[in-house]
């Protein structure tokens, strides 16, 4: 178990706060008050129009679950989620390579503040610098 630190907790509420504020604010934000860019995308994209509102709701309240410490760990199971269809749809658009690796950037980084501010996270998904010389060999 990598122990937790003043550090690791300051770092991790520091890539949350950048990623929850792109999350919320150009992103779902721009959703929700119907901006032009965001409207044009979903026109881009082949979304209808109706689709805009609940999607900037969807993407603020999973962004809003990951800021709570009690429910952050689900907060970034649904964000995933979300950036993963971002994904999909920026692949399925044919983009340049910059847009589709956006998202899933943002998608790490979202896991990355998790991992350092969250032991229990860590403790499920450790940071393996080297194998120990005992440790027994897959089968397969």
């Amino acid at each position: 178990m990598i122990p937790q630190n003043k550090a690791m907790t300051i770092g991790g509420w520091i890539v949350t706060g950048l990623v929850s504020t792109m999350l919320i604010g150009p992103s779902g934000g721009s959703k929700l008050l119907r901006a032009e860019q965001a409207v044009e995308g979903m026109k881009k994209f082949g979304y209808p129009d109706n689709t805009l509102m609940p999607l900037g709701i969807t993407e603020i309240a999973c962004t809003l679950l990951y800021l709570v410490p009690q429910t952050s760990v689900l907060g970034a199971v649904l964000l995933t989620g979300y950036l993963g269809g971002a994904t999909a749809t920026h692949v399925r658009a044919a983009d340049p390579f910059g847009n589709i690796i956006t998202p899933v950037v943002i998608g790490v980084l979202v896991w990355l503040g998790l991992w350092l501010r969250c032991g229990r996270v860590r403790d499920l998904l450790p940071l393996r610098l080297s194998t120990p010389s005992a440790a027994p060999k897959p089968a397969f």
